[in-house]
């Protein structure tokens, strides 16, 4: 049975630690968290160096606040450990690099939390988009949005010294993620960074457009904190059909139910109609369990992280860095 360390036992740990005991193939072997800690049954450490330097420990969750992700992955992987790291991997792509190159030397598995792709709704549209069924994808269009409350200023989020960013960081990743994972790579990059309302050293707003050259393939991002009704929209458009995802099923419910419309072909021109959709609704949430069962996987029978490597972490915090700085 494989031993895990978590560093972090927020709500992000405790989701990680609930997975990898359902798994069946790992076990929980001690936590580090600095706060309170919630009731649990696990051992309980005073610092991080206690799980990174367990030889007993053989892969280490860093479930913490962005600032420390860079620096604990670097020490987890010297350490000769497996790592799962919550996103954003580090503060920019540079600091990637850094990462990739200790991954090399320790010969260990890397893996980042984008969560996301694991979702069902997700799969089934790479699935279609794979095996050519509707063409190849034109566009796409994702909408990703929350709200918070004057609480949030109390929150590591809101500092940009340890969140490293605001929505673009926290959310806006996800959607950029599957911008690439549905689309490839985009080469041309056009930005509007704001801070609309909260007025915080962190942004609240990016409205982005990006565009793959290659493909033709272009991609609209709106990231908010402004949201007052908290959003998740992404919508693919290819020459025989089209995805539309509204909602997104998560622990907190906020987002809606998520469900799937699929149209394929556009029937008469110029438009398919409401009544040649077919709509998924996806009830379970199973990608925290796909997530985890991943990373194990690829630990046990020594195979590539597929989904989720440092090399997406890489084009991800590419794609973030040009839209920090609109389009350079």
């Amino acid at each position: 049975m494989m031993n895990i360390g978590i560093i972090g036992y927020g709500k992000m740990g405790q989701i990680r630690a609930d997975a990898i005991e359902l798994s069946g193939k790992a076990q929980v072997h001690s936590i580090y968290e600095k706060n309170t800690l919630v009731e649990n049954d696990f051992s309980i450490v005073k610092k991080s160096s206690e799980i990174i330097d367990d030889p007993k420990i053989h892969a280490v969750f860093i479930c913490t606040p962005n600032y420390l992700n860079k620096p604990l992955t670097i020490q987890a992987l010297e350490a000769g450990k497996h790592v799962f790291c919550e996103k954003p991997p580090a503060f920019n792509s540079n600091e990637v690099e850094e990462i990739i190159k200790a991954e090399k030397m320790s010969g260990k598995k890397l893996m980042y939390g984008f969560n996301h792709r694991h979702h069902g709704s997700i799969r089934h549209m790479k699935k279609i988009i794979d095996s050519k069924e509707y063409g190849k994808v034109l566009w796409m269009r994702g909408r990703y949005g929350k709200s918070v409350d004057n609480s949030f200023y109390d929150t590591w989020r809101a500092k940009k010294d340890l969140a490293g960013g605001g929505i673009l960081l926290d959310q806006g990743i996800h959607m950029l993620d599957l911008f690439i994972m549905l689309g490839g790579v985009y080469d041309t990059v056009f930005s509007d960074v704001s801070n609309l309302f909260w007025n915080l050293e962190i942004e609240d707003n990016v409205f982005a457009i990006y565009k793959n050259t290659n493909t033709g393939v272009v991609a609209s991002l709106h990231s908010t904190m402004t949201q007052w009704r908290h959003l998740f929209s992404l919508e693919v458009f290819l020459e025989k059909g089209y995805f539309v995802l509204n909602g997104l099923k998560t622990s907190s419910g906020t987002y809606g139910d998520e469900i799937l419309s699929i149209a394929k072909n556009r029937t008469t021109a110029p438009a398919a109609t409401w009544e040649d959709e077919e709509h998924i609704t996806f009830h379970d949430n199973d990608s925290w369990a796909s997530e985890v069962n991943h990373f194990i996987d690829a630990i046990q029978n020594d195979s590539p992280i597929q989904i989720g490597n440092s090399a997406d972490a890489l084009a991800v915090m590419k794609l973030i860095d040009r839209t920090y700085n609109n389009g350079v």
